[in-house]
């Protein structure tokens, strides 16, 4: 069946995590817009010809649900970070985002690529790219623009992201052999 990976997407309410979620899963856009408060898809893909099941929750964004955060913060293996780029607000809240992750994962790098979502909507922009791109490389986590209505690198974004979790699950399974070596007296 091949390897089984869970996926996260965050981000504040409104961002469309929703619509790029299920434009990546059925490749559709979904016009109309109902808050989520949590929904769960599921869907094997093959990505660099391995197939992989992904199991992937797209989370409310809304504050009166943070409790549940670090749920799925501690059970995710990748996490797709999102706000759009018509809201200033919602790139200010991704590092916040960040930040709750490394302390719930007590780590210092993990699995997670940053979206600024609706880039088709230029016109309404208030996050340049430039600002963007310039946080992203300051904290080595890959971004993408995207559109979710128009399908652009949406699918990028999650292949680069399952990419991610299998080098780190790799490099993990590296050292747990390297910290196992028997040492003879």
């Amino acid at each position: 069946m091949g390897e089984r990976m869970r996926i996260v997407v965050v981000g504040s309410g409104g961002v469309g995590k929703s619509a790029i979620t299920i434009q990546f899963l059925q490749g559709k856009f979904v016009k109309k817009y109902d808050p989520t408060i949590e929904d769960n898809y599921r869907k094997t893909i093959i990505i660099d010809d391995k197939s992989t099941f992904l199991d992937i929750l797209d989370t409310a964004g809304q504050e009166e649900y943070s409790s549940m955060e670090d749920v799925y913060f501690k059970n995710g293996d990748g996490f797709v970070i999102v706000y759009s780029i018509t809201n200033s607000q919602s790139f200010r809240k991704i590092n916040e985002i960040r930040e709750s992750l490394l302390m719930v994962k007590d780590k210092e790098t993990f699995p997670m690529v940053i979206i600024g979502n609706k880039c088709d909507l230029d016109e309404e922009r208030e996050v340049q790219e430039s600002e963007a791109t310039k946080f992203c490389e300051d904290i080595q986590v890959p971004f993408f623009e995207t559109s979710a209505l128009k399908n652009i690198n949406i699918y990028q974004a999650f292949q680069e992201l399952i990419r991610f979790v299998r080098k780190e699950r790799e490099l993990e399974l590296l050292q747990k052999k390297k910290d196992k070596k028997c040492i003879l007296m």
